[in-house]
């Protein structure tokens, strides 16, 4: 989840969509909203006028109501029609309905606003909603004001269903809306971010060693990382180049006054032992050298197959003390370096691991998502725990063996930290003897 949210396109693609189911539900709940308020004051308006045109046909005589057998809106004289129409005195006493209201209850409670003013609101007649609108109105006669409230009611359902298939309509057209913009929303957004993907494949083939440069087609924005990339690459890559050229000039250098002292009579079997292991180191730097410009920090290398051989090569030199060597790996293991530095760190350990064993030795080979691990773990007596450190210093040794100088473990030390990695060395609890773990992060 947390490298989901670190994803930038992620974050792209999330924002976008949140706009959109956001932004329209709103759009279409205002829209709606606004809708229903229309259809109110209409419906109103429309009662309005009803009133007037029910007035216009109202006579007082006599202190007493009148009022024709039929109404000019032909809804009011249809049973049942939808359309009623009430009138009451200002006790809500009943006076008069039309023939439409035939049939149907009175409605308790029937609104009394006061005189000259109206009042809108819903009521229910025989369990059905209705819209109502009443006005209270005073005639002047010779004796007394005669004052009623005149009622006009009508459907309510009309009106539901009327905002009922807008509001249908309305939510359709927004999914179909909400599902075009997320096309060319994702579509827009992919197109967008095509360089940056772009910029990862790119990437990737320099780690894998299939291309040495970033191309320069890219939108300005990246344009210039792609260049300083470019010049990083190109600066490492000069750089082992001269590495390369500095260990390989030294070497012949020292080569030729070195095949003349062996040429010198009269010299030690000691002094010749220590110049072929001068032609020895200078060899074994000539390699490292080779090798150096075959790959880069960033290519890796496979940590398998340099296993592999470290594993055949070892069990043969230990085969009189039929020496086991369990090698675990993984297929895809990579180290970001030098084979030469790889084979020389792992090497180093493994042989002090075989020379400690009694019997068994164990390699491991652990791919981590930005992580390598390896550990060499033996059955042997172990290192103690007050030397655990001490045998990675020059000259410090924790075995009894006749050969070395005590300066291999700090080589390997000196590796690891330039690969700003970490070796330990601790109790096996697996084979009882010491296991030394190497950790590498990329």
């Amino acid at each position: 989840m947390h490298n989901l949210l670190n994803s930038l396109k992620v974050r792209i693609v999330v924002s976008a969509l949140l706009l959109i189911l956001v932004l329209l539900p709103i759009i279409g709940m205002t829209v709606n909203n606004a809708f229903e308020t229309q259809v109110n004051v209409a419906a109103k308006n429309q009662l309005k006028a009803y009133i007037y045109s029910v007035l216009a046909m109202a006579e007082v005589e006599d202190n007493q109501l009148q009022m024709p057998s039929h109404l000019l809106e032909n809804q009011f004289n249809v049973i049942g029609s939808g359309l009623y129409a009430l009138i009451t005195t200002k006790d809500n006493q009943l006076l008069w309905t039309s023939n439409s209201f035939l049939g149907l209850n009175t409605p308790i409670n029937l609104p009394k606003p006061a005189t000259g003013r109206s009042t809108f609101d819903s009521i229910m007649i025989n369990d059905k909603p209705q819209l109502i609108y009443s006005f209270s109105v005073s005639f002047a006669t010779s004796e007394q004001p005669f004052t009623m409230t005149l009622h006009i009611i009508k459907n309510k359902q009309e009106y539901l269903q009327q905002i009922q298939k807008f509001s249908n309509t309305l939510w359709t057209w927004l999914l179909i809306l909400t599902a075009l913009l997320l096309i060319v929303q994702l579509s827009w957004l992919l197109w967008t971010l095509k360089p940056l993907g772009k910029f990862s494949q790119e990437l990737s083939a320099v780690e894998q060693g299939t291309s040495m440069q970033l191309s320069t087609h890219y939108p300005v924005e990246l344009q210039k990382v792609a260049k300083q990339l470019n010049t990083l690459l190109q600066t490492e890559q000069n750089q082992r180049k001269r590495y390369r050229n500095a260990l390989a000039d030294l070497a012949h250098s020292l080569k030729t006054p070195l095949a003349v002292m062996q040429t010198q009579a009269n010299l030690s079997e000691a002094s010749l032992e220590q110049i072929n292991r001068i032609n020895q180191i200078i060899a074994y730097q000539l390699r490292r050298a080779q090798s150096a410009t075959g790959s880069a920090w960033h290519l890796g290398i496979s940590v398998d197959s340099i296993s592999v051989r470290l594993v055949r090569t070892l069990t043969k030199i230990y085969q009189q003390q039929q020496l086991s060597i369990d090698y675990q790996g993984d297929h895809n293991a990579r180290f970001k370096g030098d084979e030469a530095d790889l084979t020389e760190m792992l090497g180093n350990v493994l042989d002090n691991a075989c020379k400690a064993a009694n019997a068994q030795v164990k390699l491991t080979v652990k791919q981590g998502p930005n992580s390598l691990l390896i550990s060499v773990e033996d059955d042997g007596t172990g290192v103690p725990e007050d030397k655990q450190q001490q045998i990675f210093e020059r000259g410090i040794r924790a075995d009894t063996y006749d050969q070395g100088h005590g300066i291999g473990l700090a080589i390997v030390r000196d590796l690891v930290d330039s690969y700003h990695g970490k070796l330990t060395v601790s109790q096996s609890t697996l084979l009882g003897g010491a296991k030394f773990e190497f950790e590498f992060t990329h």
